[in-house]
């Protein structure tokens, strides 16, 4: 293998070992992220358990103070048909009567029909309020977790870094230059080796002239397909 091609390729690997602890670093915060997302949602729905309770028990008391309303105009006209002297009177007043009784009935039904629902929404509220609490403790401990995780990597990353610099410093301006920027455009992969004449990046076939080329050793070629720089070693098997 060409000199500086070594040099380049020594220099991707560690690149490609940075990037593996990053992606560690990502997937460990996501992870966390995602718990902590997940607090909030149910945080969201505890309080949405908590409002349209409060708005049933809101409307259970309406429609109890209108029964008891009810319940005392039925009591008063009751009260009045024993002063009534026509039939006239009497059937409008017991027509009074029958619909104060129905609607007395029918917030009887409602209320009950309220009681039910808000019986089964405070169960629901207090099952996931001990969700959320035991959550709660199992996310605190996970951050303290991530935390060190985190911390680990970056020392990892720190040292990577640092022979990565010194490794960089090995190799011309102007190719460390092309190096960086064909690793950006060929999603990390700047120099790639070549098999049986084959580009290991876009796997397209090199010219045999090219080929014979690089097999000499003599400069560092570009794949005149995908333009990422290449070398040759033959693969061990």
């Amino acid at each position: 293998m060409n000199e500086l091609a070594a040099q380049i390729v020594a220099l991707q690997v560690i690149d490609q070992e940075i990037d593996l602890v990053e992606d560690e670093i990502s997937q460990v915060q996501t992870e966390l992220d995602q718990r902590i997302e997940a607090l909030a949602e149910r945080e969201q729905h505890i309080d949405y358990l908590t409002t349209t309770i409060d708005e049933l028990e809101k409307e259970r008391r309406t429609l109890d103070d209108e029964m008891v309303d009810k319940i005392a105009h039925v009591k008063e006209r009751q009260a009045k048909m024993m002063q009534v002297q026509t039939s006239r009177e009497q059937t409008a007043l017991l027509k009074e009567i029958e619909d104060a009784k129905k609607n007395v009935k029918e917030n009887e039904e409602k209320i009950v029909s309220i009681m039910e629902q808000s019986e089964t929404l405070s169960a629901e509220l207090k099952s996931e309020k001990n969700l959320l609490k035991g959550e709660q403790t199992l996310a605190e401990e996970e951050k303290d977790t991530v935390k060190k995780s985190i911390e680990k990597l970056n020392r990892k990353k720190r040292t990577r870094k640092n022979k990565r610099d010194k490794q960089a410093e090995s190799l011309p301006a102007a190719t460390l230059q092309k190096y960086e920027v064909l690793r950006k455009r060929r999603n990390g992969l700047a120099i790639v080796n070549v098999v049986q004449g084959v580009c290991q990046g876009c796997f397209m076939n090199l010219p045999p002239q090219q080929f014979n080329l690089l097999l000499r050793g003599d400069k560092i070629l570009e794949c005149p397909s995908c333009q990422r720089l290449l070398y040759h070693q033959p693969i061990e098997h």
